[in-house]
């Protein structure tokens, strides 16, 4: 269970990007979602290490790791996704998925791995990760890197980047795949309704802080508003996806 404890941010020039944001994640999907520049990526970053928060304190299955590196984290078992994959010139897809599972993965595996996101994988094992490959298909390899893993956290900053090379069914299949593999919690930023219609808690983050928390069934209908509502918030949730796709 990750718990986080009135957990603060402050950039280098004092600007506050999170305020007093407690939350414990034990359930099997949690999606956190918000209007943009709400805090939501800086939130995922401070539970994966890459920032330290500047007050709180972050507890993984009761131990504290608020000051523990990333790799720690990664040892203890916490997985990141990044909402644009990093490009890792000169090393092999088949290599990544290798140092994700920290083992020697054989070919057999790895093409498992990647023919769960949708990719051919005799057309992807041996790739370099570098400018050929399109910001679509480094999301897809970066989930089979995470699933190759096997965390008891994986946390996922909008995996839906790039779906119009992939279908939302088949991703949050995969999230349910990976689930029934590792029996550990997946908490996924996103603004899609069809993400969050998986999650058993939502959390709103607004303004660097939790503005609403609870089930899938108590804060959905809140987003959404009334039927006319839910059909405009749709529409702006593709034109979000438009976006991403641009």
């Amino acid at each position: 269970m990750l718990e986080l404890q009135h957990i603060g941010f402050e950039t280098d020039d004092n600007k506050e990007i999170l305020h007093d944001v407690s939350l414990t994640v034990n359930e099997r999907f949690v999606a956190v979602t918000g209007p943009n520049g709400g805090g939501k990526s800086t939130l995922a970053k401070v539970i994966a290490g890459i920032y330290k928060p500047t007050s709180g304190r972050i507890l993984l299955d009761g131990q504290d790791i608020t000051d523990m590196s990333i790799t720690d984290r990664a040892n203890l078992g916490i997985s990141y996704a990044f909402q644009q994959p990093v490009r890792f010139k000169g090393l092999q897809v088949k290599d990544l998925l290798s140092l994700a599972a920290g083992k020697n993965t054989s070919v057999t595996e790895a093409c498992n791995y990647l023919s769960e996101v949708g990719l051919c994988a005799r057309d992807y094992v041996d790739r370099e990760l570098n400018d050929s490959l399109s910001g679509g298909e480094l999301k897809r390899i970066e989930i089979a890197m995470v699933m190759a893993r096997g965390s008891k956290l994986s946390v996922f900053d909008e995996p839906e980047a790039g779906i119009d090379l992939w279908s939302f069914q088949n991703l949050i299949r995969v999230f349910e795949n990976m689930y029934e593999q590792t029996r550990g919690s997946i908490l996924i930023i996103s603004h899609q309704e069809r993400i969050l219609n998986i999650a058993d808690k939502i959390v709103v983050v607004k303004n660097g802080t939790i503005d609403k928390i609870g089930s899938r069934n108590e804060i959905l209908p809140a987003i959404l508003g009334s039927a006319d509502a839910g059909s405009a918030a749709c529409s702006v949730l593709a034109d979000k996806v438009e976006g991403v796709r641009a």
